[in-house]
This record gives C-alpha cells, sequence and structure tokens, in this order.
C-alpha cells in the first residue's frame, strides 16, 4: 500500500486504496463466498463466525462504494452477493448458522443493514422471493435474542433501520428504545460511553459514527433526535481533533487499537451527515481524515498476500483482545464511507487545511489531559480516572501515566522481570525479593485541572500513593508519595523508544544511542528522544532493552528507567520526564521544569 499514500488526496486515490485493500480478500473466500479467512489465528468465537466477520467487515468499504457508484465496486459486489445469498441459506453448506444470546454475529449484521437501507438497488432489489426471505429470517433473528446494553444495540438499529426502508416487517417501538438507550449513555460536550469508566475510541468509531448514519436516514421520521446527533457530534469535533498530531497519527489509547485507521471514521461519518463545524471545517476535516489514511497505509500493517493483520504499527498479537480473529481489523475500513460522498461533492472540493489544536486541552468528559509541542508533532495525553475490566492489558490501555502518538504504548508479556513488562509512563513496584511487579490499576480518587492530573492508588497491600504528573511543554513532572508497610523495589519508566535495528530496508535502519547513570536515564535517534530524570528518592538509572513485540508501534525497543529502594514508611519520588518526536537529547533540566517539580 506505501506505493499509493503520497498520492491519497483525491477520491479516486481512495477508491484506488480500496479497491487494493479488498482485492486480495477475494483469494480467501470458500467456495460458496459466505466466509474469508486470511489467516490461522482465533478469537473467543468459532473459526466459522470469523470467517463470516470477515467476509462482513469488508462491506464497510464495498457499500459506500456502490453507494458512491464506483466501478472498482460494481466488479467486487457479485461475489460478496454470492455469499450473502448462501450465509443466509438454511439449506447451503456455507450457511451462517442460527445466533443466540450475545452472538459475535450480532455485530456483523449491522453492515448488512446498511446496505439494505442505502443500497436496496444491490442488497434487496435483484433477489427473488425465496432469497429475500432468506435474508430477513436470517437478519430478524437479532430482534429475538438477548444483547449487551452497550453500543452493540446500534447493531439492532441498524438492521431494523434497513427493514423499514424496504418496507419490511418491524417493530419500531422496539428501535425507538434502543435508540433512547444509546441517548442515556451521553454525558456532555459530545461525549457517550459504553460504561463510565472506560472512555476511549468507542464514543466516536460507535456512538457517534452509527447515530449519525441514522441521523442520514431518519431525518424525515424523527427530526428532533437528529438535530441532537448532529449537534453532539459537532460539539465533539473540535476536542476529537486535538488526538491527531502533524503526521496524522492519532491517539494510541485505550482498547481495540488493531482497528488502526477507524480511528478517522468519524470524519467520514460527520460528513455523510451534513454536520456543520465552524473549527474544524471541511477542509480541516478531509485532512484529518486522509492524513489519518496515509499514515497507516504507510505502515507494514499488511502481510505479503495484501491482508490486514491483527496488531498496530506491525503484526502482533500481544496486544490483541479476545475479540480480535484474523478478519477484525477490517473494521477500520468505515473510514472509507467517505466515498458515498460524489467527486462534487464540498468534501471532495475543499483545500486540505491542517487543524491546529491548543497547546494545551483538558477534556474532563474523557479524562485526559491532552498537549502538544508548538508544531503538533506530538500530542502527550495524560489521563487519570479510568480504568477497564474484561479486555486484554486492560491497566496498559487505560492507566499509564502518559500516552504519545509519537512512541505509543507497550505492554506486558509477563511481570516477573522489567524487561519482560515493559512498564513505560509507569511506576511499578514489587515486595522486596519475593513478589511480581505491580502497577496502576484503578484509582480510589482522582483530580483533573488544566495543568496537572491527580489520583490515589494501591498496586497491592499495604501500599498506597498519592500521585501528582504536571506537564510542561515536551515534560512533565511526576511526584509520587507512597507509604508504604513492607520494603519496596519501585522502577519508574519513561517513553520506549526504538532500539539499535538494522532492517531490511533503509528506511526501517535505526540508531539510537542510550546512557544512564544515577540521576538520569536516556535513549534519542531518528525515532525520537526518552529521557527520565531523578529529583528525589531515586538510586540509579538504566535503559532496559524490552522484550521484543511488547511495544505497540515499534517492535524493538529501550527503556529508559529509575529505580528506587524503599523500607516501610513513607517517601517521596520526584522525577522529570521528556519526550521530544526529534533526536534532541537535553543537557539539562530547564528552569521552569525545576521550577515545577518544586511547587508540587
Amino acid at each position: 500500500m506505501s506505493g499509493m499514500t503520497g498520492s491519497l488526496r483525491t477520491r479516486q486515490d481512495l477508491v484506488r486504496a480500496a479497491a487494493a485493500i479488498l482485492q486480495p480478500l477475494t483469494s480467501c473466500m470458500t467456495p460458496g463466498k459466505a466466509r474469508i479467512y486470511v489467516g490461522n489465528g482465533s478469537a473467543h468465537y468459532a473459526e466459522d463466525v470469523s470467517g463470516m466477520e470477515c467476509w462482513s467487515r469488508a462491506l464497510w468499504a464495498l457499500v459506500p462504494m456502490l453507494m458512491g457508484r464506483c466501478p472498482e465496486a460494481e466488479a467486487l459486489w457479485p461475489l460478496w452477493q454470492e455469499g450473502m445469498i448462501h450465509g443466509t441459506d438454511p439449506e447451503h453448506e456455507e450457511y451462517w448458522g442460527d445466533i443466540r444470546d450475545y452472538d459475535q454475529r450480532m455485530v456483523e449484521m449491522a453492515v448488512i443493514g446498511c446496505g439494505l437501507c442505502f443500497v436496496p438497488e444491490s442488497f434487496w432489489h435483484p433477489l427473488n422471493e425465496r432469497q429475500r426471505q432468506h435474508l430477513y429470517d436470517w437478519l430478524n433473528q437479532i430482534n429475538l435474542y438477548d444483547m449487551p446494553k452497550n453500543n452493540w444495540r446500534f447493531f439492532r438499529i441498524l438492521v431494523n433501520i434497513g427493514f423499514l426502508k424496504n418496507g419490511l416487517p418491524v417493530d419500531e417501538v422496539r428501535m425507538q428504545e434502543d435508540m433512547d438507550m444509546m441517548e442515556s449513555h451521553y454525558t456532555a460536550d459530545g461525549w457517550y460511553f459504553d460504561y463510565p469508566t472506560k472512555r476511549d475510541y468507542y464514543t466516536l468509531w460507535g456512538f457517534h459514527f452509527y447515530s449519525l448514519l441514522y441521523a442520514a436516514v431518519m431525518e424525515g421520521n424523527e427530526p428532533e433526535r437528529c438535530r441532537r446527533i448532529r449537534e453532539r457530534a459537532a460539539l465533539i469535533a473540535p476536542r476529537f481533533a486535538c488526538w491527531f498530531d502533524k503526521e496524522g497519527r492519532g491517539l494510541p489509547y485505550g482498547r481495540s487499537l488493531t482497528y488502526r485507521f477507524c480511528q478517522s471514521s468519524f470524519w467520514a461519518a460527520a460528513t455523510f451527515a451534513g454536520v456543520e463545524c465552524n473549527a474544524p471545517d471541511i477542509g480541516q476535516m478531509k485532512h484529518l481524515l486522509l492524513n489519518n489514511l496515509r499514515f497507516w497505509l504507510n505502515r507494514p500493517i499488511f502481510d505479503r498476500g495484501g491482508a490486514l493483520t491483527v496488531g498496530y504499527g506491525y503484526p502482533n498479537l500481544c496486544a490483541a483482545e479476545g475479540y480480535n480473529a484474523q478478519g477484525s481489523p477490517y473494521w477500520g475500513l468505515k473510514t472509507f464511507w467517505i466515498l458515498a460522498m460524489p467527486e462534487d461533492h464540498p468534501f471532495w472540493q475543499a483545500e486540505e487545511k491542517e487543524y491546529m489544536p491548543p497547546e494545551s486541552f483538558l477534556d474532563e468528559q474523557v479524562r485526559l489531559l491532552l498537549t502538544r509541542d508548538p508544531e503538533n508533532r506530538q500530542v502527550v495525553a495524560y489521563t487519570a480516572g479510568n480504568h477497564a475490566w474484561e479486555h486484554m492489558h486492560e491497566d496498559e490501555k487505560y492507566e499509564k501515566f502518559a500516552y504519545s502518538t509519537q512512541f505509543a504504548f507497550s505492554v506486558a508479556k509477563e511481570d516477573s522481570a522489567l524487561n519482560r513488562g515493559a512498564y513505560d509512563s509507569m511506576l511499578a513496584v514489587r515486595a522486596v525479593g519475593r513478589d511480581l511487579w505491580h502497577v496502576r490499576s484503578g484509582c480510589t480518587q482522582y483530580r483533573l485541572a488544566e495543568d496537572r492530573v491527580s489520583f490515589t492508588w494501591s498496586p497491592m497491600n499495604g501500599v498506597t500513593i498519592d500521585t501528582v504528573i504536571a506537564p510542561k511543554g515536551m515534560w512533565h513532572v511526576r511526584k509520587h508519595v507512597i507509604r508504604t508497610t513492607v520494603p519496596l523495589e519501585a522502577a519508574e519508566g519513561a517513553f520506549s523508544i526504538p532500539r539499535d535495528w538494522a532492517g531490511a530496508r533503509p528506511c526501517d535502519r535505526v540508531c539510537t544511542q542510550t546512557e544512564a547513570n544515577e540521576c538520569r536515564a536516556a535513549a534519542a535517534g531518528e525515532r525520537g528522544t526518552s529521557v527520565i530524570c531523578a529529583l528525589k528518592g531515586y538510586t540509579s538509572g538504566e535503559v532496559i532493552a524490552t522484550e521484543p513485540n511488547t511495544n505497540l508501534m515499534e517492535p524493538r525497543c529501550v527503556l529508559p528507567t529509575l529505580h528506587s529502594r524503599l523500607e516501610p514508611g513513607e517517601h517521596i519520588l520526584l522525577c522529570a520526564v521528556y519526550a521530544d518526536s526529534g533526536n534532541n537529547l537535553p543537557d539539562r533540566i530547564p528552569e521552569e521544569v525545576k521550577k515545577l517539580a518544586g511547587s508540587l
């Protein structure tokens, strides 16, 4: 894909990119075209379901391409149409099966509902009566079984809209009840959340994306609800724009990051639904979407056959969720919904313009203090109050001290050693000589302000920590007041950066220099600079070569780390951390950073 990303600027460029992503899937189809298998990994649901999932998720690009009358889609659609006919036929050997409560296939039904709604001339009109009945019966199962009380309700809503727009039987009362439930998840400032302490991208690529599709088609039925939906999207747009840096990178934060360029799907849905924003304006939204796509399609995220892989910056199962099968990353194709817009739409006619958010912005709803350098080369976010459960590596995905678009973050392979734990942007502690390492996993209280975040947490029995983190440019200061009843070892990590690596391609070759002494640890090179400086309470610095494939963005990293040894009692640890997207190793701590540290 990297060959086309430099020219990813026009509608036809995106059409070619979408077709290039979809085409390799055709060789992975089963004989009946109802499933697609692109690899041999698995998820918590069965392989036959994951094959159907991959088939379905391709439609998130194919449906808008059909809406936009793209010839490339017309050539591909007969294959998926054949799969849909066979997959919904109970007598066919590739039938997708009967579902049950909380079934993954409910998720995958949503885009078929969108096809019925927006392009019935492809999804419905060509079918004979028998095929129509099979399609309706299979999809209607979503109305017969229970599902989570979260963004999943949109999947049923979208199926029922498809029924409604084709004159099929539909329980409109239940559809309104589902929409009322989704609106009950709204808080303020444009933010919806599945759960109070799990605040992440699902607001954008879930709640907003689906509700904006709803608003685009249900205006005549529910004008007031559709007005609210658009207003909320306009409210969140400038806040969400703060998550992106100059390179097009979205903030790596939260779960489901393997969906990658789904990060920019909100801009596609907002444009499709006619959301009017003063900031970002349509040219800036265009840049946010295209720049994010350009970044992702230039990363090594495809296998040699052209299929998307599970991972983030490269293929990597370590950070995957239990619901990430081999076809799951195709959820990111929702960003190609922008192709529903014809060539003469204002989005395509607008000139791309960079959007420059404020250098510091506190978004209390999502519990992030977002900062950036003056050139927007890197976004660093500080968080307090979010906590997830039920998913893999939830502490790493929601409870690091800081998250960077430049350096991403690392996940632990195991907690018995610092290199395998890869505790970047974390304070890890353990009882001396006999315990695993422990990090923040929830907090008993927290506070976010425009210049700092603070929280109280307990990583293990007998240990309570009050932490304050205050940013100053691309520096930030961390202060921990630790009360412990047991002797502790402590290790405080900065950001992980790529280590020396002689890659196969010249652009992959990395040269990183490291240094460490009793008061600091640092690493710097072409891929960035990471420094941590001791101000109080630490005993030594070390640059740790972390276990391969722990970092989401780069497979081999080093992590500047400070160490401390704490006896029972109360202690203060104080340090300054620096992160820069270039090779800019500082020779000292700036006076304003020292002054900030002294004031905490």
